[in-house]
């Protein structure tokens, strides 16, 4: 079997075998992110994989058996990410959430760790319902959308995408769990990020939420995508370059080959801030699920570089080192008086 640049074979990124239901777009993705962190040659003794409650929530238990990892409380796992990182900076923290989980009573978390740009991977894993409660609606249900029952959702959804963006987020995006075509290049890119990488993934609940009615069924999803880019990942080695016209054959440093299309650039600029939110307003208006990345930007400093969080760790520091002197905790009082 083939591995690695780590000599990791792809099998040492599995998991325990899922238990969700046969069919969940959960486990769709859970195959993705094992392609994507073998493929990226990612230390599975260096990462930490997070989640919250729900259907989501169980995903992490169904890869990267090697790695240390943590299911928080119902909507907290924001915290507990911000928390880890700042504890340990060398870990690649993959979080990985439901709509319920970070549009609802984990959504005041999830926009702070957005604007405060922790260094991770956030994935939702987005059904519009709540699928370990029996399908009631989530926060990011379509308005008009239907549960199995008849009854029709009358509230208007959270568009995860465009709140991660409003809250200065600089990698935002969204696929479908069906198109590992699309999904795993945008995974490996989001490894690479340094910053707040969000993933925004349609996954489609076969048990509550596959039915003519819903806005997330499998067949919904078909009928209503809308692909920005033909997506590709090139990791950070020597640079190639390619200068041509319509499509090329580039030869990458694996050997593989790597074809490229010309989009035409007006389609969408991912560095224009109005222009993602436009885009995302427009295709709400219209019905359609728009995937790719929306947006992106490198330039805003992460939570660790605005706290200085550098050298040693956190977690290998000891009393002495921690905690403050009497003098110096008077000396902290004595400003305030």
């Amino acid at each position: 079997m083939a591995s690695n640049e780590l000599g990791f074979e792809r099998n040492d990124y599995k998991g325990k075998k899922s238990t969700l239901c046969s069919g969940c777009g959960h486990d769709s993705i859970t195959n993705h992110i094992i392609s994507a962190l073998f493929q990226s040659s990612v230390n599975p003794y260096d990462v930490a994989k997070l989640s919250g409650i729900g259907c989501s929530s169980k995903t992490p238990t169904y890869f990267l058996e090697k790695s240390a990892g943590f299911n928080s409380l119902h909507g907290r796992m924001a915290p507990l990410a911000t928390g880890v990182k700042l504890v340990n900076p060398k870990l690649t923290v993959v979080g990985i959430s439901g709509d319920g989980d970070s549009a609802s009573i984990g959504l005041g978390g999830f926009c702070h760790l957005l604007r405060r740009n922790l260094p991770m991977v956030y994935v939702v894993e987005n059904n519009g319902v709540y699928g370990l409660t029996k399908g009631q609606f989530s926060a990011t249900a379509d308005v008009g959308s239907s549960r199995k029952s008849g009854e029709i959702n009358s509230f208007s959804s959270i568009d995860l995408c465009s709140v991660a963006i409003e809250m200065g987020c600089g990698f935002v995006a969204r696929s479908f769990s069906g198109d590992a075509k699309q999904l795993v290049p945008l995974l490996r890119a989001a490894l690479e990020f340094n910053g707040t990488a969000f993933i925004d993934i349609i996954s489609p609940c076969v048990t509550f939420a596959n039915h003519p009615g819903s806005t997330k069924s499998y067949d919904a999803v078909k009928e209503h995508k809308w692909q920005l880019q033909e997506l590709g990942f090139i990791e950070s080695k020597e640079e190639i370059t390619a200068d041509y016209e319509g499509s090329t054959v580039i030869t990458m440093h694996d050997g593989s080959k790597l074809v490229l299309t010309k989009v035409d650039g007006d389609l969408h600029d991912v560095t224009d801030v109005m222009a993602a939110q436009k885009l995302l307003f427009e295709a709400r208006q219209n019905q359609q699920f728009a995937t790719g990345l929306f947006y992106f930007n490198e330039e805003k400093p992460t939570l660790l570089d605005q706290q200085s969080v550098t050298g040693t760790e956190l977690y290998r520091l000891g009393e002495s080192e921690l905690r403050p002197s009497l003098e110096q905790l008077n000396e902290i009082q004595n400003q305030y008086r």
